[in-house]
């Protein structure tokens, strides 16, 4: 099976440090190290299964959503074989309304590894 790296969009990579920054303002650092960097190796499963989650045409075109531990939806997009994640929505945030308000091109990726971000 071949197998590419996830990219992961801009918004995607700031949602996850603004998550980490809130988690650990609640709870503590090393929990919302924890918490993010899950939520990241989890994305990068997404590798060896593309197709997963619930398809979301009806929001946009192409859109996947999963989630992580039943709090955080990942949404994603798959590019041939390349899994993009264009955002990750913690609690109880309005996906549609978000992913809505995007109006440029949430597509243009580079590789991401959780720990660069800070």
């Amino acid at each position: 099976m071949t197998t590419s790296a996830v990219q992961f969009a801009p918004e995607a990579i700031q949602q996850l440090v603004d998550l980490e920054r809130y988690i650990a303002e609640v709870s503590s650092r090393p929990a919302a190290e924890r918490y993010v960097d899950g939520i990241v190796a989890y994305c990068e499963s997404l590798q060896t299964f593309p197709q997963r989650g619930q398809q979301r045409d009806d929001i946009r075109q192409g859109l996947r959503l999963t989630n992580y531990r039943g709090r955080t939806t990942i949404a994603f997009v798959v590019e041939g074989n390349q899994p993009i994640i264009i955002g990750v929505y913690y609690g109880g945030q309005n996906i549609e309304t978000a992913l809505a308000a995007v109006t440029h091109d949430p597509f243009l990726s580079f590789e991401f590894t959780h720990r660069d971000a800070r």
